[in-house]
């Protein structure tokens, strides 16, 4: 079995905020740990520090030398074959078949470099080198990259893609330790639950930061929480953690309500007596007091927003009719033809909440374009019904944020008639409190944007929600408070989400991209996949 991850009194800060103070835990092989907390705890800093990418400001690590880390920069290999930074991810096994190569490719071989061949071939032999190809093919096949793509350079490849080739990288070589930071991003649902299956068979000691909480649910046996400036590990999977961690909580105040109602007591006995003949009682109650000691609550990190959408107006019963909707893309990101959706026809009624689900680049933020109207279709109506008003969160979210303004502003904008007094309170339940409603927009980050959005719709109060890719740069906190704010939502709501969770939580019904096309579906997401099982998968 391979070394453990071992941090000894490590500690980190930027400027003045600490986010970990004399952290000391071990990681071992065997054990599958999500690494959790609210954005900004510090999760990807920490992450850093065990890779080997950061210095914190004090303690020790160490960690088995072949530890694998999913890399960040998309464009750091656009020279190469995608097949090829798979078999990177074995850094002995690439040096050694590139060196080989190099020897091989020369005229005259001497005998120093024909003993040098030998020793080659004995890496590679003893690093599974002959199967390495159909092994990374694989991986790249499981993670949804088509054969044609696996020996095309990856400048040829989409963004999406390519961030999936670092993943089938990381995975690559049966490392002793694997260090995932977000590795769900830019994967379809087919793809996560291959990931799943792939990471339980997992024999080293596996590390993941994730804000998909039904990923964390299937693979983790630990949760290793940031919070209190400190890494609490918990046992089991992410939801144990939760309530593991309120009980604990509970039971502390608990605890300091009961020993501060007899403290209270013991006070009140010593102020009465404390000038009178029962000196040595007062000193006994004093002592008692002494070791009464209150147990420290430290204030946490975690802060849940409080998301709530009313309806204004509603809309009519018949919200939507959608006829013979054509919508085709030429030469698309693979190079062929991409068909959205075939001659599509759908009526939604007032109330009903649709998940829209499928691969990547098969067409889901299109379809939304085309619903909020910012996209023509080849050919079909897309019709809304009597008094039907659109709030749009689209995936590139951040361009419809307008720079050059303040957060509270920008908000305002949108509703001059409203109390600014009632704007800062919506910024306040979406954690942009006191001054930070003050915080000029360019400086906004993802998940800062996203709540800012969120500020607007529930501001606006529209009865339909078209959101595409909601949960994008949200903690984990954040999206479960959607999911609430969905489920209680009394309009029209289109989600695109690769967040089971929070389909399996909302949908009543589906707009899936399946093989056959897309599918209007009527029923839970559950029950799509079990009338279509991982068969679903479109192309892409």
């Amino acid at each position: 079995m391979s070394a453990p991850i071992q941090v000894q009194a490590v500690t980190k800060a930027y400027a003045s905020k600490k986010l970990f103070e004399d952290v000391t835990v071990s990681f071992h092989a065997g054990n599958r740990y999500g690494l959790t907390g609210p954005n900004g705890a510090g999760k990807s800093t920490f992450m850093k520090i065990l890779s080997g990418e950061l210095e914190a400001d004090t303690g020790m690590l160490s960690r088995p030398k072949r530890t694998s880390v999913l890399k960040q920069d998309q464009f750091a290999f656009e020279e190469y074959r995608v097949i090829d930074v798979v078999l990177m991810g074995n850094k002995p096994l690439w040096i050694a078949m590139e060196e080989k190569e190099q020897l091989l490719a020369k005229p005259d071989i001497t005998d120093a470099e024909g003993e040098r061949l030998g020793e080659l071939e004995g890496v590679i032999s003893e690093e599974d080198g002959y199967e390495a190809e159909s092994k990374a093919e694989g991986l790249l096949s499981g993670l949804g990259i088509p054969e044609s793509q696996h020996t095309r350079l990856m400048k040829e490849v989409a963004g999406g893609y390519k961030l999936r080739v670092l993943l089938a990288q990381a995975l690559f070589g049966k490392p002793d330790a694997l260090l995932l930071d977000e590795p769900t991003n830019n994967l379809d649902l087919d793809s996560i639950r291959w990931l799943e299956d792939f990471l339980c068979e997992y024999e080293g000691v596996l590390i993941t930061i994730s804000h998909d909480r039904h990923f964390l649910n299937s693979i983790c046996t630990n949760i290793a929480d940031i919070d209190y400036n400190t890494i609490i590990v918990y046992p089991g999977v992410y939801d144990d953690m939760v309530i593991a961690k309120g009980q604990i909580r509970s039971r502390i105040e608990q605890e300091n309500v009961e020993r501060q109602k007899k403290i209270s007591q013991l006070q009140e006995f010593v102020a009465k007596f404390h000038a009178g003949t029962r000196a040595s009682q007062v000193q006994s109650r004093k002592k008692q007091i002494d070791r009464l000691q209150l147990s420290d609550l430290k204030r946490s990190n975690i802060e849940r927003p409080f998301i709530h959408i009313a309806v204004k107006k509603p809309s009519g019963k018949q919200t939507l009719t959608i006829e013979r909707l054509n919508k085709l893309w030429e030469n698309a990101d693979d190079g062929e033809d991409l068909i959205v959706c075939d001659d599509f026809h759908a009526l939604v009624t007032k109330g009903e909440k649709i998940a829209i689900v499928g691969a990547n680049g098969v067409g889901k933020t299109t379809l939304c374009k085309m619903l909020a109207g910012e996209l023509e279709p080849d050919s079909g109506v897309i019709t809304w019904g009597h008094a039907a008003t659109l709030g749009y969160l689209a995936q590139d979210h951040r361009e419809t944020i307008a720079d050059g303004t303040t957060v509270q502003d920008w908000l305002h904008s949108f509703a001059p008639q409203t109390n600014l007094q009632d704007v800062r309170g919506l910024l306040g339940r979406m954690l942009f409190k006191g001054e930070e409603g003050l915080k000029p927009t360019d400086a906004l980050s993802g998940g800062e944007a996203v709540r800012l959005i969120f500020s607007k719709l529930m501001l606006m109060q529209d009865n339909v929600l078209i959101l595409d890719e909601p949960t994008n740069h949200l903690d984990l906190e954040s999206i479960v408070a959607l999911s609430d704010a969905l489920e209680k939502y009394e309009g029209t709501a289109f989600v695109v989400s690769h967040d089971r969770d929070l389909i399996s939580h909302f949908a009543t019904r589906l707009f899936a991209f399946t093989p056959r096309g897309l599918v209007d579906f009527r029923g839970s997401y559950d029950d799509y996949l079990e009338r279509y099982g991982s068969g679903a998968r479109a192309k892409g």
